[in-house]
């Protein structure tokens, strides 16, 4: 099963100022890096983009970072449940099968992005967990959260293999452009 630029959604999870602030700063900084080369990516491959806030009242809204970057087609959704399954702008697309491909990332790998992944796929979603773009307080929470996922028939990715099978060939007309990203 690969990645399809036009059967995917991009989904950024809880990237928010407070959360990032409780990540180490190497998976945070990895992060914020991998989200902006994908969601420059998906923008690009016109791929549908969703990003989550987990009560932002409380954790601060998206990082200006990611924030910054976001067109305005992005879909925002606000949520108090881990899962963004349980936002009705979410759960309602997963009845679409228009795009079923779901590619997850964000904060935190074993909360929110686990158990919006394990819904997803319950519902009959192909969802991908881009493992380099996700993480936890803890080393350990975050690699128990991606074997959990993988048991469960979710695909564990990485930000360049999503990336080039969204773009399949060398030859595609944003290969030059998109593929410098990934060169710094």
């Amino acid at each position: 099963m690969l990645c399809n630029a036009k059967q995917s959604r991009l989904l950024i999870i809880d990237e928010q100022e407070r959360l990032l602030a409780a990540m180490a700063e190497k998976p945070r900084t990895q992060v914020l890096k991998n989200t902006s080369i994908l969601l420059q990516a998906a923008q690009a491959l016109d791929v549908s983009v969703i990003r989550s806030e987990q009560y932002p009242k409380g954790l601060g809204v998206t990082d200006h970072s990611i924030e910054s970057q976001l067109n305005d087609a992005a879909l925002k959704v606000e949520k108090t449940a881990f899962s963004c399954c349980a936002v009705p702008e979410v759960a309602e697309l997963t009845h679409q099968q228009v795009l079923p491909q779901w590619i997850l990332l964000g904060i935190e790998t074993h909360v929110c992005v686990l158990q919006s992944a394990l819904q997803l796929k319950t519902a009959g979603q192909e969802v991908f967990v881009v493992s380099d773009a996700c993480c936890s307080r803890t080393k350990g929470h975050h690699k128990n959260a991606l074997a959990r996922l993988s048991q469960a028939g979710v695909v564990i990715s990485n930000t360049e293999s999503v990336l080039f099978e969204w773009l399949r060939d060398s030859r595609h007309p944003s290969f030059k452009s998109l593929s410098k990203l990934i060169q710094s």
